[in-house]
């Protein structure tokens, strides 16, 4: 029984502190939501999420890792970036996280300006790639977190029907 319990409870946690890692790029978020799921189908024998509600699961916590890594190029691409303000953005990421939470979204804003401008310098081009880093950012979370309300709301189908 109390294998049981330490196994639903590291599961429960374990997504918890998934969601947390949504935001903050250093957690793996997805990955730490689908080991607590794994958790939770381990602690009652696979009977109620098997095979195929690990699959299912595996399968979104991967589009989640993908829409991680998609957004914040494809905003700053579609702002106009050049591989100059990609590489801005990502050290901005590295130098900004010490900094926390703040550091991690404006750092690579600050990150993809800097480059960007320093490739051409043209402040305005420059801010609008950062704009678009931001916004990247800002819409990758946000569909980081639909994806991760499905990837719950499909094992608790699995777990209760």
């Amino acid at each position: 029984m109390a294998p049981t319990i330490f196994l639903y409870v590291i599961g429960i946690l374990l997504v918890l502190v998934g969601l947390v890692g949504l935001v903050i790029p250093v957690l793996p978020g997805a990955p730490l939501m689908f080991l607590g799921i794994l958790a939770v189908a381990w602690a009652d024998g696979f009977a109620r999420i098997g095979t195929a509600g690990l699959v299912i699961t595996g399968a979104i916590a991967a589009l989640i890792l993908i829409a991680d890594y998609v957004a914040g190029v494809v905003g700053a691409k579609a702002f106009g970036s050049s591989w100059w303000g990609l590489l801005g953005a990502f050290l901005g990421m590295i130098v900004g996280f010490p900094m926390g939470l703040p550091g991690l979204i404006f750092g690579p804003i600050v990150g993809a300006i800097v480059l960007e401008y320093l490739k051409d310098p043209d402040f305005k081009r420059a801010g609008k790639v950062g704009l678009g880093t931001l916004v990247g950012f800002i819409l990758g979370t946000a569909v980081k977190y639909a994806l991760a309300f499905v990837l719950i709301g499909v094992t608790l189908l699995f777990y209760f029907f």
